[in-house]
């Protein structure tokens, strides 16, 4: 087996990973950990992480502190719907209104229900449409909060910055099997991660050896797992916060 790393960066994030690929494997380009599991749960939750690591990385990229919108949307009583199909037909005459005004918005947007009252309400994350236009558009009831992006994002204690990872992971959760479908919308102008070179290391990266930081960048988190893959998350180190 080979060592190979990859380098992603993604808005305000850089993710260095590690995996093995086979001696034989010549094209690192698209080449993806394979590990070996021990039963179809193990894939599927190997699977679930990779596409919300990718879901996260698209919104990253999209999206940017000051100016990208955090909206909730909510059905009053006369306009309630009941079903997935008859949320998904609201969802979709709400976009292309939307899109017919501003076609180069980007537009992430989810489908979720509320834990204690069961109602369908969307949550939809965008860049390039003012507040008073999601609000005219929005003809189903009120509106709930629409915030914009923070520039100071904290986990754990620690400042990650213009890292939006922790909201892309909440609205990844919204989606339920009853749904059906798609996890979510993303209009297709949102631009994907950049990706450097795969290259094969010689260095024996560890959870406590890793790779260095780029430029400008602060290391944050740091995880393995039992198939040999090791994830290193950095973060631009973020501006001084102003004080009041």
């Amino acid at each position: 087996m080979k060592r190979v790393k990859r380098t992603v960066f993604a808005g305000a994030v850089c993710e260095q990973i590690v995996y093995n690929v086979g001696d034989n494997t010549k094209n690192f380009k698209n080449s993806k950990p394979k590990p070996r599991f021990k039963t179809d749960e193990e894939r599927e939750r190997h699977n679930s992480e990779i596409a919300r690591r990718h879901h996260a990385q698209l919104f990253n990229e999209a999206f940017r502190a000051g100016s990208s919108l955090y909206s909730t949307l909510t059905f009053d009583d006369e306009h309630e719907v009941h079903t997935w199909p008859e949320a998904e037909r609201v969802k979709d005459a709400y976009i292309r209104r939307l899109r017919r005004r501003f076609p180069d918005a980007l537009i992430f947007f989810y489908k979720g229900k509320g834990k204690s009252t069961e109602r369908i309400h969307f949550h939809m994350v965008s860049d390039g449409i003012p507040e008073n236009i999601i609000r005219e558009q929005w003809i189903h009831g009120g509106t709930g909060r629409i915030v914009t992006l923070r520039e100071h994002n904290t986990y754990n204690g620690v400042d990650y910055g213009a890292d939006f990872t922790g909201l892309a992971n909440y609205l990844f959760n919204h989606w339920t099997p009853e749904q059906g479908g798609h996890r979510y919308y993303k209009t297709r102008n949102i631009k994907a991660p950049k990706k450097e070179r795969t290259t094969v290391i010689m260095r024996n990266y560890t959870v406590d050896k890793p790779p260095r930081a780029p430029k400008g960048y602060k290391l944050v988190e740091r995880e393995s797992n039992e198939f040999g893959y090791l994830y290193f998350k950095y973060v631009k180190i973020p501006e001084k916060r102003k004080r009041n």
